[in-house]
């Protein structure tokens, strides 16, 4: 299962854009369950919890390249930065800014072993 996480201005319309992207994609749709896991409120917040983390169920190296793939193409339309948490087996990557290599950086951190 792969979680990503979103911190900055505008994390949560940015984390809605990726969600979008990653289903309007036929090979994420078809190859991983796209789904939100929802922050539990603290004791001092009313309400649900804010959606906060988009989840993937995904289990094999394909799935991995394809979501690298897909979320560089998706950066590409975005003006704004977040910081980006990616979790995957327990291993993570932040990825942050605008960088060429954001592919290679999310499959090695994902699946050197």
């Amino acid at each position: 299962m792969m979680r990503i996480s979103m911190e900055g201005p505008s994390a949560d319309d940015e984390l809605r854009s990726l969600r979008s992207w990653l289903l309007d994609t036929p090979e994420m749709r078809q190859h991983a369950k796209i789904q939100w896991e929802s922050a539990s409120p603290n004791a001092s917040e009313m309400g649900g919890g804010a959606l906060d983390t988009l989840q993937l169920v995904t289990d094999n190296f394909w799935q991995i390249a394809t979501f690298s793939l897909t979320y560089a193409t998706w950066k590409k339309t975005r003006t704004r930065s977040p910081r980006v948490t990616i979790e995957y087996n327990g291993r993570t990557v932040t990825v942050e800014g605008d960088d060429s290599e954001t592919v290679e950086r999310i499959v090695q951190a994902l699946t050197e072993g």
